[in-house]
């Protein structure tokens, strides 16, 4: 039976992956280490070149930059190292999320958000003594 194809969300998650991982593999040349990093950090950078909220223009640039630039980063990289990386990061997209590491950061966040309230609260609590 095969297998049904992963989405494109799936696929680009995965390539970005590979990416990083063969911009930290010591067989890739330096500039294209270099343009991997910078693609890596654009992809999941929450910063855009163009906004979001601006319409159509905003997510034009996510959906050609960084095809794009996968494009141009596989063409630079050995087509070995590619396929190593790329296998690694599929790998890696299978294994099971950890529900642990999910609390873990919620419990974080809820700290955070305690604390804040905490320093704020103190200076404006107006309660008659």
């Amino acid at each position: 039976m095969l297998k049904p194809n992963p989405s494109l969300v799936h696929r680009l998650r995965v390539q970005v992956h590979a990416a990083w991982l063969a911009a930290r593999d010591p067989r890739t040349p330096w500039p294209a280490r270099l343009f991997g990093l910078l693609l890596t950090a654009y992809a999941l950078s929450p910063i855009d070149l163009i906004p979001d909220f601006i319409p159509v223009l905003g997510l034009v640039d996510d959906v050609v930059l960084i095809p794009l630039g996968m494009w141009l980063f596989v063409r630079m990289v050995p087509a070995e190292v590619f396929a190593d990386c790329l296998m690694r990061a599929e790998r890696a997209a299978e294994k099971p999320r950890s529900l642990w590491g999910a609390l873990i950061v919620i419990g974080i966040w809820i700290l955070i958000a305690l604390l804040v309230a905490w320093l704020f609260a103190g200076p404006y609590d107006k309660t008659p003594s």
